[in-house]
């Protein structure tokens, strides 16, 4: 009989070197020792974490819900997306969501709620992404940084689920972030 993930240890390294670090992550390589005896070598993405916005309007009949449209270089093409950003060094979630926030948006939120965590992509990094719910919204001055050229707009809730249902928003930490809002409205 198999042992269940809660008796299973943890993985084991046996050995690790850093094969790339750049100014947001490092890549290594590792042998392990999994907790089903199996010995492997694992090439992660070391990642210091990640904060998601769900910025919403309530002001209007129905909520709106703030998307950026910007190009991602990786996907090859402009997506819709929650705004984010990297954890800065010894920068608390709370704190980076209020910051990354100001700076694409230009929006500020009076109430901040924790909605959840997950991880990004556990098969290759260990980035964690912390999504809160930003709402009583005041619009300011957008601060992007240099590469960032950011389009926002506010969008219905039931705009924002079809576009999820639709295709249009493919970008993984909204569609978990708008669904997890349609949901959480519903209750």
């Amino acid at each position: 009989m198999a042992p269940t993930a809660k008796k299973l240890p943890k993985a084991r390294v046996l050995s690790s070197r850093v094969v790339f670090r750049g100014p947001l992550f490092q890549v290594t390589s590792e042998r392990v020792l999994e907790p089903t005896g199996i010995k492997v070598r694992r090439d992660t993405l070391r990642h210091p974490g990640s904060v998601v916005i769900l910025a919403l309007d309530t002001t209007r009949s129905q909520p709106h819900v703030l998307l950026e449209r910007q190009y991602r270089y990786c996907a090859g093409d402009f997506l819709w997306e929650l705004p984010a950003g990297t954890l800065d060094p010894g920068e608390d979630e709370l704190s980076a969501a209020k910051r990354e926030l100001l700076e694409e948006t230009g929006y500020t939120a009076e109430r901040w709620r924790f909605a959840m965590k997950f991880f990004a992509s556990p098969g290759i990094t260990n980035e964690t992404m912390a999504m809160y719910l930003a709402e009583n919204l005041r619009r300011g001055k957008a601060e992007p940084e240099a590469d960032e050229i950011i389009r926002k707009r506010m969008f219905s809730m039931s705009g924002a689920v079809r576009m999820v249902m639709r295709g249009t928003i493919r970008d993984g930490k909204t569609i978990a972030g708008i669904l997890w809002l349609q949901q959480q409205r519903r209750t």
